[in-house]
């Protein structure tokens, strides 16, 4: 039967709606609505802007026309938190606010680094949920709904917890699928403010005789469900937009202190397998620099910086993409030229220098992050499944196939609002499996592949890297 969903995928920079039509295994689809996410400051707190994104949403489905169910995807690790009636206390706040800097610190004195990620496996990151938590000064929640079960809970006003976006929380025990009763307890966290935990793929209420559906809440559980990966390789994945998150499908998580210290992360996916996944800053990095730009009057496009990027000699200087200077907004360029006279490096003055400085150093720390899941899970991976908008930065893309030396195939672009359609076929009974829908994915979806064009360059660039950047 033919079915139309709407899947509602938001990054933390921009979202929007796509609708979709399946019929006789054939998926077209169209984006009808998109808007700027951009934050908010409420008490000098960086917030989300939820009554903006809430009417963003209303303006979609007035263009949607008649739907059978709709999803929502998002950025994990942030949260509404919800009072007694079911309302919205105040505007969630942002990931990247400062207020929780030194957080990790203070959760250390209750349980130590070695015992929290054998619990929940989590890259510990001061971004996330647990740390956010222990900074919270709201004492009269009755619920917190992570962002894709806030805006599922908008519409039908059923609160859950969907499994994928719990897994991001730094909280959640992978063994046993619950809340870790260690963590919480040490850090004081009472577990009856989590709304129930759903499986993938459930229709969870209504709206209007419209299913809404939890289908995977993480946007990286989306794009790594519409993984074309053909069953004779050993593929990693790359999911790459405002965060690049890299790693492969594993059947059990790895929690061992050699991870730990990694900084690897195991994360539910929508299919049950733990993805092995390192989280490195993305596109962030040029995004930002190009706001930068603009506000002292240099108004490039993203191709522009491109091609500045291409004329500038390789090679020339590094930043690591993950140095706690370039995790918030604001002047990037300078914080670069800043990190790079540190570093003793050549200062990259041009803006092309910078961005070519940006673009090899993700290329750099996505082979090293490679190298170190592979000696971590002994896999040695023969292609990378690049995934999301990140497949149309070519020169991102080649550069990515140059370090690390085997084939990047890049696509689908739109890996995250397809997953999001397909787990809600799923849960419609329209498709069997993620297994079934990749099938799909792999005959109707156009990709292209990268071959690494000189890695003996880039290998030489890369012991240069190890040297400056990794101190080795």
């Amino acid at each position: 039967m033919k079915k139309t969903v709407i899947a509602f995928d938001f990054g933390a920079s921009s979202g929007r709606a796509i609708k979709a039509t399946y019929e006789d295994e054939r998926l077209s689809y169209k984006e009808i609505h998109r808007f700027d996410n951009v934050p908010i400051y409420e008490n000098g707190v960086m917030c989300h802007n939820y009554k903006m994104i809430c009417g963003e949403i209303d303006k979609a489905l007035e263009k949607a026309g008649t739907i059978d169910s709709i999803a929502f995807d998002t950025w994990g690790v942030d949260y509404g938190l919800l009072d007694k009636n079911g309302h919205l206390i105040k505007s969630p706040v942002h990931y990247r606010d400062t207020r929780t800097d030194s957080a990790p610190e203070k959760v250390f004195e209750k349980i130590s680094p070695k015992e929290l990620y054998e619990e929940t496996g989590n890259q510990i990151m001061p971004i996330n949920t647990l740390f956010q938590l222990t900074c919270e000064e709201e004492s009269n929640a009755d619920k917190l709904l992570f962002m894709p079960d806030l805006f599922a809970y908008y519409l039908c006003k059923k609160a859950v917890c969907e499994k994928t976006i719990a897994s991001t929380s730094q909280m959640l025990n992978l063994k046993t699928g619950s809340w870790s009763k260690t963590v919480c307890d040490k850090c004081s966290i009472n577990t009856s403010l989590f709304a129930d935990i759903c499986n993938s793929a459930t229709v969870i209420g209504e709206k209007d005789g419209v299913k809404i559906i939890a289908a995977a809440g993480h946007d990286t559980q989306c794009a790594i469900a519409a993984m074309p990966a053909e069953k004779e390789t050993t593929p990693a994945f790359l999911s790459c937009g405002t965060w690049s998150l890299i790693g492969c499908e594993l059947d059990k998580p790895i929690l061992t202190e050699k991870s730990r210290i990694d900084e690897l992360s195991n994360e539910l996916g929508a299919n049950g397998k733990i993805n092995y996944l390192k989280n490195i800053s993305g596109l962030w990095l040029i995004q930002e620099t190009r706001r930068a730009l603009k506000r002292n009057g240099l108004d490039y496009t993203y191709n522009d910086l491109e091609q500045l990027a291409r004329k500038e000699q390789p090679f020339t200087c590094f930043i690591d993409p993950d140095d706690s200077a370039f995790a918030t907004e604001g002047d990037l360029p300078q914080r670069i030229r800043d990190f790079c006279k540190k570093t003793n490096q050549p200062v990259p003055e041009s803006t092309g220098a910078v961005i070519r400085c940006i673009y090899e150093s993700l290329a750099m720390k996505y082979r090293f992050a490679i190298e170190q899941i592979s000696e971590n899970t002994g896999k040695v991976f023969d292609v990378l499944h690049l995934l999301g908008g990140g497949t149309k930065d070519s020169f991102l893309c080649q550069m990515t196939a140059d370090s690390l030396g085997f084939d990047v195939v890049a696509g689908p672009t739109e890996a995250t609002a397809i997953g999001n359609i397909m787990l809600q076929l799923i849960a419609l009974g329209e498709i069997e499996g993620i297994d079934k829908a990749r099938e799909i994915i792999k005959k109707s979806e156009n990709v292209k592949t990268y071959k690494p064009l000189n890695h003996e360059e880039w290998q030489r660039g890369y012991e240069k890297y190890c040297k400056i950047i990794l101190n080795k």
